[in-house]
């Protein structure tokens, strides 16, 4: 239709429907209609048949359709509008990158842009093609996420924790809860007794991580909120971690902060806002995928920041020096910027904050040291006025100096503190702590810190890690901090006895991998290249041809930052709103410097002054180590949304998402197969080696170097722009129909856009053998052991007289059933046993008697998946001590 767009958004089954209208007719003006109905297939059918019928320019010509197609997609990311009229932007590519619970998180792979005026009302402006180049620059499908049912932009503690907050609320309006620990990405509702009400909660999203809220703002107050789509930029990835079969996925996402974005010299410190420069908050997930719902499964995460350090600072790159000098901008002696950026993180993340500042201290011409002093004055000076229990930790180390010493050892002093750290902060995890660590408790264990509550831990405070770049040096202290979180979260699930993991284990190596992908990702976001220094480069293992790619990238970080990053930054501001197109105002070329973009104070005075000494936000003190955004309190309540719906319309199906019955799939495309695998690609190969991931291998027994896999996938990770650590399934394309009914009823969603539509793949005989190849094993590969390619003249022989048997027998059984075929009807088959055993055959089958023990065992087992556990009586805790003793003592 020429004058209006229609927009068909749909459920993954598409058993729901909703539809926007979007005018034509308006050059500038953005006007989108949503009717708020939710349709089903039938209805949308009908309704897209009639608009077709009545568009027609003659009734009854088929060849005049009023209603085509245009384009199918998975999204909305938004409308962005310049100097003439709107255009939408939608995701036509899509790639599974994770799976975090039956929630399927998706990178976005390819994008496409539409002029919403018809060109009848079009009003041409000479700079437009110039301002769509330069929005273009941002490359969507470079690490680009998105989930339909999921919150990207919340830590797991939050979606876990706050959203079971309006329970007690709820309970006045229920007569009975279903659980006291609700779900409400399970079945999103809180269900009621003798009636079909049920409760569902959303929460808002955290806007510093969202990054097309400034495309959504058009629409948001006018449209159902199932057509936001939230997309963060980072990093995610996802690989399984096999111990003896049972599979435990370990999900790294990275989400970067939208405010203060940037490139590497083009942003550095701090805004009016207290938003740093690349700041990056890093989740590390760990679940046991065997159970995947967040109410009966077992989860945990552990999160960390890295920087700019807080305060007025830049460098000037017009010398075209390799490190220019760091130049203090505005004199800050009350600390005002470093202020707000702590505020920020006691909101969210609650006390301790430590602070790992890992600049040089010894220089001679001072450089890096500049900023270590004037950050020691700020936490000085802001610890002063915060009670002693929570005041903010700061922890100097020159990393650079102990790499360059021969007798230290980076890593075992990044051990030592990593050890601290979490020791403070805790982790969160949503299962009660194990029996086994009651009655057999480590040391390290017990003093761990956090918060224990009935239902697990929560993780209170946070490490903030900062260097210059806060690319190399910070990527390999934040591993290390990593990989002692994730012994503690492996321990509380119970798959090891002790929190501790040894390097050159399979485990580390699985985790090693995923934050160098990490880092590399990062790094070429913000630096222009991929990561100089490594974990193994710090761990002094790296092979000598390691130096040579180092030179390489730091010559490609060089070049970036001098040359591209400019344009870069222009792309960034325009993208995120930072900088808006308007008539008569100078363009966005024409600055000669985005810092009034930026820092919006020296536009306009500020009304309100900040407190010199209070300088946090109130209420914040009062709930502390808990953090602020996760306490029930009415400010955090007005975040929530409570809606009611009918008991029993779906609205988040886990089980038709994760599997996803509806559509023909091939064992290439199923992601959990492609993910990255300790067992497939790590561990060793040879005869008689401990399967468990756990054991500390030697450099010859490994099945796979992290080195030798990222300098095969070099060229694959810059094509992509290491998009995730594991294999990624073949990216799932929108399917246009080139060839449709005119009728308009053959296609529910003709002549829109399907919001979260599911295109059908059909694959060929061809990729039955590529299926074959990727999924089989050889024995060798599996269980360590080959088998003889010609059997011996003994076997050969006994097999030979099984076969002889086998024959004989049926021949008997034959000549058997033609005598009795005899005395029965015609054309009646009477199935006689092969078998000697008259019952429990192929042909009969006799049900197993179970005592009434085995019974109530089973039972017990039943309950306990659907997560009714039941107390243990006297005779458990003796069997059970019995084994402890047994088995340890």
């Amino acid at each position: 239709m020429q004058w209006r767009y229609f927009l068909v958004g749909s459920n993954p089954a598409e058993t729901k429907y909703r539809v926007l209208k979007i005018d034509r007719t308006e050059p500038k003006d953005l006007v989108v209609i949503d009717d708020k109905h939710v349709y089903t297939q039938q209805e949308v059918r009908e309704l897209l048949g009639r608009l077709d019928l009545g568009n027609r320019t003659k009734i009854g010509q088929k060849g005049s359709s009023g209603l085509s197609r245009a384009v199918s997609a998975f999204g909305v990311v938004g409308f962005v509008r310049f100097l003439e009229g709107y255009y939408i932007v939608l995701i036509t590519k899509r790639r599974k990158m994770a799976d975090i619970g039956g929630h399927a998180i998706y990178k976005i792979e390819d994008t496409n842009m539409i002029y919403i005026p018809n060109d009848s009302v079009r009003v041409t402006h000479p700079d437009e093609a110039r301002y769509l180049r330069i929005f273009q620059n941002v490359d969507l499908s470079s690490n680009f996420y998105f989930s339909y049912s999921y919150d990207l932009s919340h830590s797991l503690q939050y979606n876990l924790t706050v959203l079971r907050m309006p329970l007690e609320t709820l309970k006045t309006e229920t007569t009975q809860t279903r659980q006291e620990s609700f779900d409400i990405f399970e079945d999103e509702g809180l269900s009621t007794q003798g009636g079909s009400g049920v409760f569902g909660i959303c929460s808002k999203p955290y806007e510093k991580y969202v990054w097309n809220g400034k495309l959504l703002e058009a629409v948001k107050n006018t449209v159902h909120r199932d057509w936001l789509l939230y997309i963060i930029h980072g990093f995610c990835g996802q690989s399984k971690l096999l111990i003896y079969g049972r599979p435990i996925y370990v999900t790294l996402i990275a989400r970067r902060s939208s405010k203060f974005a940037g490139t590497r010299f083009l942003k550095r410190g701090a805004d009016c806002e207290g938003d740093v420069a690349n700041e990056v908050e890093t989740e590390q997930i760990l679940y046991d995928a065997s159970v995947m719902s967040f109410s009966v499964g077992s989860y945990s995460s552990y999160v960390q920041v890295r920087g700019s350090v807080p305060l007025y600072w830049s460098q000037d790159i017009s010398t075209m020096m390799p490190k220019p000098p760091i130049t203090l901008d505005q004199g800050d002696p009350f600390a005002r910027v470093a202020a707000l950026h702590f505020d920020q993180m006691l909101q969210r993340f609650g006390s301790p904050i430590i602070i790992l500042n890992l600049v040089k201290e010894r220089e001679k011409r001072k450089h890096e040291r500049i900023l270590s002093e004037e950050l020691v004055a700020a936490v000085t000076y802001l610890n002063q006025f915060l009670p002693p229990e929570h005041a903010i930790i700061y922890i100097p180390w020159d990393m650079a100096k102990y790499t360059k010493s021969k007798l230290c050892n980076v890593l075992d002093r990044l051990n030592v503190i990593a050890e601290g750290v979490v020791k403070k902060t805790g982790f969160f995890v949503n299962r009660p702590d194990s029996y086994c660590s009651i009655l057999r408790p480590d040391e390290k264990w017990n003093e761990l810190g956090g918060y224990v509550v009935s239902t697990g831990r929560l993780q209170t405070g946070v490490l903030r890690t900062n260097c210059v770049d806060c690319l190399d040096r910070t990527n390999t202290a934040q591993f290390m901090v990593g990989k002692c979180a994730l012994a503690y979260q492996l321990y509380s699930l119970g798959l090891i006895d002790k929190p501790n993991l040894q390097f050159d284990t399979d485990a580390v190596r699985l985790f090693e991998e995923l934050y160098e992908d990490h880092g590399d990702t990062l790094s070429l976001q913000y630096g222009g290249s991929q990561l100089v220094h490594r974990v193994k480069t710090y761990r002094k293992i790296a092979p000598w041809t390691q130096h040579s790619k180092d030179i390489m990238q730091t010559l490609s970080r060089y070049y970036s930052n001098a040359f591209s990053d400019a344009d870069r930054q222009d792309s960034i501001n325009l993208f995120l709103g930072v900088f808006k197109p308007t008539e008569g105002k100078p363009h966005l070329w024409e600055l000669p410097t985005d810092f009034y973009l930026h820092h919006k104070n020296t536009l306009s005075l500020s009304q309100t002054k900040q407190s010199y000494t209070y300088w946090w936000t109130t209420g914040v003190l009062k709930h502390l180590p808990l953090p602020f955004d996760e306490v029930a309190c009415p400010e955090n309540r007005r975040k929530l949304t409570v809606k009611k719906f009918h008991k029993y319309d779906e609205e988040i199906d886990i089980h038709n998402e994760f599997f996803r019955p509806y559509e023909l799939s091939s064992f290439d495309e199923t992601f959990c197969l492609a993910m990255t695998n300790s067992t497939r690609d790590f561990m060793p190969k040879n005869v008689g080696i401990d399967p468990s991931p756990f054991t500390v291998r030697k450099p010859d027994e490994t099945g796979k170097s992290v080195l030798e896999n990222k300098s095969n996938r070099e060229e694959t990770v810059l094509q992509r722009k290491t998009a995730a650590s594991a294999p990624p399934p073949p990216s799932e394309e929108a399917v246009s129909s080139s060839s449709e009914d005119d009728s308009g009823t053959d296609k529910e969603d003709e002549g829109a856009v399907s919001q979260r539509s599911t295109p059908v793949k059909v694959t060929d005989a061809g990729d039955n053998t590529k299926i074959t190849e990727n999924v089989v094993q050889s024995t060798k590969d599996v269980y360590g052991v080959n088998l003889s390619d010609v059997p011996s003249e003994e076997d050969l022989t006994i097999y030979t007289r099984f076969v002889q048997l086998g024959q004989s027998q049926h021949k008997q059984d034959k000549s058997s059933q033609q005598l009795c075929s005899k005395h029965h009807l015609d054309r009646v088959i009477n199935l006689v046993p092969i078998s000697a055993f008259s019952q429990d055959n192929i042909y009969e089958v006799q049900p197993p008697r179970a005592d009434r023990k085995s019974i109530e065992i089973f039972h017990a087992h039943i309950q306990a998946g659907r997560g009714d556990m039941q107390p243990l009586g006297k005779d458990d805790f003796l069997m059970y001590r019995e084994y402890i003793r047994n088995r340890y003592l």
